[in-house]
């Protein structure tokens, strides 16, 4: 059997264990991802790499820090702030929503927080009597991009353990000075675009049709909760970690040095964390239990046996065939490193996860030797999984619209989320390399 064979039917199994993963949802990817690596391994016989253990501890302790805020009320908290600032000026929504969807998001470090969001945007957006399709889908879309500008979103993480690997003087603030305003230009341009977007909500036939039988009479009112001390305390503390983060990963000389060698960026991350949910704990008087039960921690977990199985499995897979992706790929990105930003984006469109497809690719392009400044400029092309429209957000921004402007078309992949999300990412690449350019 031909070399190109074997590894097309390596690559067949590969893309089997994503496709039946991502069907199953939930813990799935992660499971097949597992499979599919055994297949690898014992059937085709390649050398199954280190797996990313690294990213995964990084995760979990963003996890348990995020979780324990969501168990103080920390989130409530945050969300409570959005809502206000939502109702500053209704008419300004679909440019609002989307960069309070990416500030949150950059703080938390996951698009999780946009599920309490959303039906305050729908609510708010419906009231004003603007499209509700509008601010929803760039909202998604925002939270989304703002993966890639966090400083401890496991996306990040990722993109910092693998090019720090042969680049061990980068800092993190090199990562944020370009995946910052690139994907911040690309959120806002998306969200111009979307001001005019479909008819508007009153001319919307949909929107007619249940308002003549009788759908949209009962308003659903966002709850007024009261917001305790500790909740504020909660993100206060979240917030001094997440500060620490940004100056440990931006000030060489801040860092712990043990034996003249600074401390990894990986166990600095890991150890705020960690100590920001135990600082919560103590004095907001926070349940553990309630940690263990919150969505973050459920939603967090899954990321990480995905990464688990599936960045193992593509590590293992290119990996093995490496010379042969460094024949195929050596000249095309050389000459046109821009490239590689597609098969970023058609792999995210499969893994559904930006730390995943950061870890089964971007080793790669360093191996390819593209430059550490176009892949920095490329990252926010990881953000595709808004194609198909079955990621949990993107679901949710069309059920909490309730004048059914927000919807999954005829042929499936003609969706609201579609357009801003092409927008936002072309925008964020192309800004990226332009800043890539002019600071590096």
């Amino acid at each position: 059997m031909s070399n190109t064979l074997m590894i097309l039917l390596e690559f067949i199994v590969v893309l089997a264990a994503i496709f039946i993963g991502a069907r199953k949802g939930g813990l799935g990817l992660g499971i097949f991802g597992g499979l599919g690596l055994a297949v690898l391994v014992f059937v085709f016989k390649l050398k199954p790499q280190n797996p990313p253990i690294d990213v995964m501890l990084m995760i979990v302790a963003v996890i348990t820090a995020a979780s324990t805020l969501q168990a103080a009320e920390g989130i409530d908290y945050m969300v409570n702030i959005a809502e206000k600032l939502l109702r500053v000026y209704p008419p300004a929504i679909t440019i609002v929503a989307p960069v309070v969807s990416y500030i949150f998001t950059i703080i938390a470090g996951t698009g999780h927080i946009a599920y309490a969001l959303l039906p305050i945007i729908s609510e708010v957006a419906t009231d004003a009597k603007v499209r509700p399709e509008r601010p929803l889908s760039i909202s998604v879309i925002a939270s989304q991009q703002a993966i890639t500008a966090s400083p401890i979103s496991a996306a990040t993480a990722a993109l910092l353990s693998v090019i720090m690997v042969k680049n061990p003087e980068l800092r993190l603030t090199d990562i944020l000075m370009i995946s910052v305003p690139s994907t911040l230009v690309g959120v806002l341009v998306a969200a111009f675009v979307q001001m005019f977007i479909g008819v508007d909500l009153e001319k919307d036939p949909e929107y007619r049709k249940r308002i003549k039988e009788g759908l949209l009479e009962i308003k659903e009112k966002s709850k007024k909760t009261k917001v305790s001390s500790g909740a504020k305390l909660s993100v206060i503390i979240f917030l001094i970690s997440v500060i620490g983060i940004v100056v440990f990963g931006s000030i060489d000389g801040m860092k712990p040095t043990f034996n003249g060698v600074p401390m990894a960026m990986p166990h600095i991350i890991e150890i705020l964390m960690l100590a920001a949910a135990g600082c919560i704990i103590i004095f907001t008087k926070t349940s553990v239990e309630k940690i263990a039960t919150s969505s973050i921690f459920s939603a967090g977990i899954q990321a990480v046996i995905a990464i688990f199985g599936i960045a193992w499995m593509g590590d293992t897979f290119f990996g093995g065939n490496l010379e042969f992706f460094k024949g195929l790929l050596t000249t095309m990105v050389t000459e046109y490193p821009w490239t590689f930003a597609i098969a970023l984006f058609v792999m995210s469109i499969m893994l559904f996860s930006q730390a995943a497809t950061v870890r089964a690719l971007m080793p790669l392009g360093v191996s390819l030797g593209i430059p550490i400044p176009s892949l920095i400029a490329m990252f926010p092309a990881v953000n595709g999984y808004f194609f198909i429209p079955n990621y949990p957000t993107i679901v949710a921004a069309i059920n909490f619209d309730r004048t059914g402007t927000t919807r999954i078309g005829k042929y499936v992949i003609n969706h609201s989320f579609q357009l801003p999300g092409f927008i936002a990412t072309l925008v964020a690449v192309s800004v990226g390399f332009g800043l890539a350019y002019l600071i590096f």
